[in-house]
C-alpha cells in the first residue's frame, strides 16, 4: 500500500484582481522528497509556496500537510477559515526560507533563531538556546550566535534563516530562490546545506534556477507557467527530455 503523500494539493486556484496567478494546480510530495518547481517569472512559483503555508489566501482547491487542512477546518461539511493564531501555531510546522533573509537586524543571531520557538511553540530558553548552538553548527556558523546580521555575508545570513525555520522543527520546508540574492560565490554553502537536509530526509519544496541542483538533489521536477503544472516527472526526464514545448523553450534558455 502507497503511503499518502505529505503535502497534498488539490485544484488549487489564486487571482490578484483580474491576474489568474495559479489556475487548478494539483501536486503530491512524498515525505522525504525534495520537489524542484521551475518556470518563468511570474508563473506562480512563489505564489504556490505561499498558498501553501498560509500566507496568501486561497480563491479555491486546498492545501493538506500530513492530512491536515492548512489555513481551514472542516465544520459542517463546510471549510472555515482559521483564527489568525491558530493559523501561525499551523504554519510554524512548514518552514520557508524567502530570497531576502529577512532577520531582525537588531537582533543576534542567537535571538534570531530562537524567538520563534519560545514565544510560539513555548520551548524554555535553555533548551531553545541549546537547539540554536546546535543548529548553527549544523548549518556551518558555530560560534557565530553572537554576531548581528549587518556582520555577516548574505550566504552567512541565509543560512542563518535556514537554521531560524528549521529550529521551529518543521514537517516541510519551503525554499522561495533562497540563492537568487547571493553573490554567486556564495550559493554553494546555502546549496551545500540545502543538500545535507534532503540526505537527512526533510520533506522540501523549492523554488530556483540552480538547474544542478535540481539534476542531483530533486526527486521530481515540475515545470509551471501561466499558472499551470505543464510538465513533471524525475529530473533526468523533465530536464533532459522535457516533452511540453514550452518547457523545453525555457530549460534550453536557462541550461
Amino acid at each position: 500500500m502507497t503511503a499518502a503523500p505529505l503535502l497534498r494539493i488539490r485544484g488549487l486556484r489564486k487571482s490578484f484582481g483580474s491576474n489568474v496567478v495559479l489556475d487548478g494546480v494539483d501536486l503530491d510530495v512524498a515525505e522525504s522528497a525534495v520537489t524542484v518547481l521551475l518556470g518563468p517569472s511570474g508563473s506562480g512559483k512563489s505564489t504556490l509556496l505561499r498558498c501553501i503555508n498560509h500566507l496568501e489566501k486561497l480563491d479555491a482547491g486546498f492545501v493538506e500537510v500530513g492530512g491536515e487542512i492548512i489555513g481551514y477546518r472542516y465544520d459542517r461539511h463546510r471549510l472555515h477559515e482559521l483564527s489568525p493564531s491558530a493559523a501561525t501555531r499551523q504554519r510554524a510546522r512548514i518552514g520557508m526560507v524567502f530570497q531576502q533573509f529577512n532577520l531582525f537586524p537588531h537582533m543576534t543571531v542567537l535571538e534570531n533563531i530562537v524567538e520563534a520557538p519560545i514565544a510560539v511553540a513555548r520551548k524554555p530558553r535553555n533548551e531553545a538556546v541549546a537547539q540554536a548552538r546546535e543548529l548553527l553548527d549544523q548549518v556551518g556558523l558555530a560560534g557565530r550566535e553572537d554576531s548581528y546580521p549587518r556582520q555577516m555575508s548574505g550566504g552567512q545570513q541565509q543560512r542563518v534563516a535556514i537554521a531560524r525555520a528549521l529550529a521551529m522543527e518543521p514537517r516541510l520546508m519551503l525554499f522561495d530562490e533562497p540563492t537568487s540574492a547571493l553573490d554567486p560565490e556564495l550559493v554553494g554553502d546555502v546549496l551545500a546545506v540545502m543538500k545535507d537536509l534532503a540526505v537527512s530526509g526533510m520533506t522540501m519544496v523549492v523554488v530556483t534556477h540552480e538547474i544542478g541542483f535540481a539534476r542531483e538533489v530533486a526527486d521530481s521536477v515540475v515545470f509551471l507557467d501561466g499558472g499551470r503544472i505543464l510538465e513533471s516527472g524525475p529530473p533526468d526526464e523533465v530536464l533532459a527530455h522535457p516533452r511540453n514545448d514550452r518547457a523545453r523553450a525555457f530549460l534550453t534558455a536557462v541550461l
